[in-house]
């Protein structure tokens, strides 16, 4: 995949602000940009310069759901589940001896903490979360029931993710971004239709299928290059 895809119909998001020169009374650190107050003498925190918002799924994108809620489930039910096995959206709790998700979810929200508390996290997704965050805004967007919420912030803390925002959201397209990834067939479509200004990625997996008008990323480390690229293109603007 180039490092700058080209999609039909839409083009790459301005940069938000150009990187100003770094004057003598600012210091950068890992931390952050720290900025001396010329009265006081003191040093305080400046918010950093954010090119573009990046969107991005948790589950199935950053946590790997699927393996975290066979591993209970294998345990519980003595069964030999694999991720494999998930080639479609719907209908998960085919997988299982529940008749219904609505018996799935009661299940999954039993115990302390539930599986979303354990879902293990994909290789890359931290670390390239984090270089974004350097130059972007992570903006976490993801649907949960109530129950899922306290676990998922935990969950997210354990791993480090650095997210300025976090939405608990049914309907993504109420958060406006300049990049979003997603793995979801019908929030793919729902994006790509409201969302024209933007760049959507489908993260590929077994139970999605290309969306006309999105950029198909393989793994975080594409996602990366997409994300360089539409920099690189607006820069040149």
């Amino acid at each position: 995949m180039s490092d700058r895809p080209h999609r039909s119909g839409a083009s790459a998001p301005s940069a938000r602000r150009s990187e100003p020169e770094v004057p003598s009374d600012t210091v950068v650190t890992r931390g952050g940009r720290l900025e001396r107050d010329p009265t006081t003498g003191t040093w305080h925190p400046v918010e950093p310069v954010e090119r573009f918002r990046l969107g991005i799924d948790l589950d199935g994108v950053v946590a790997d759901f699927h393996v975290g809620w066979m591993a209970r489930y294998n345990r519980e039910f003595r069964t030999a589940l694999e991720h494999t096995q998930v080639v479609e959206w719907d209908g998960l709790h085919g997988l299982t001896h529940f008749t219904t998700m609505d018996e799935f979810w009661e299940w999954a929200r039993r115990g302390e903490p539930s599986f979303f508390r354990e879902l293990p996290l994909f290789p890359g997704a931290a670390d390239t979360i984090e270089r974004l965050g350097r130059e972007h805004r992570i903006v976490i967007l993801t649907s949960k029931f109530d129950w899922a919420i306290p676990d998922t912030l935990e969950w997210l803390a354990e791993h480090r993710i650095l997210a300025r925002e976090i939405h608990f959201v049914w309907d993504k397209t109420a958060v406006p971004c300049d990049v979003y990834l997603e793995d979801a067939p019908h929030n793919l479509v729902a994006l790509v239709r409201e969302r024209p200004e933007s760049v959507v990625c489908r993260m590929v997996r077994p139970w999605n299928r290309p969306v006309p008008g999105s950029v198909d990323v393989d793994g975080w480390e594409q996602f990366e290059a997409v994300v360089r690229g539409l920099r690189e293109g607006a820069d040149d603007r």
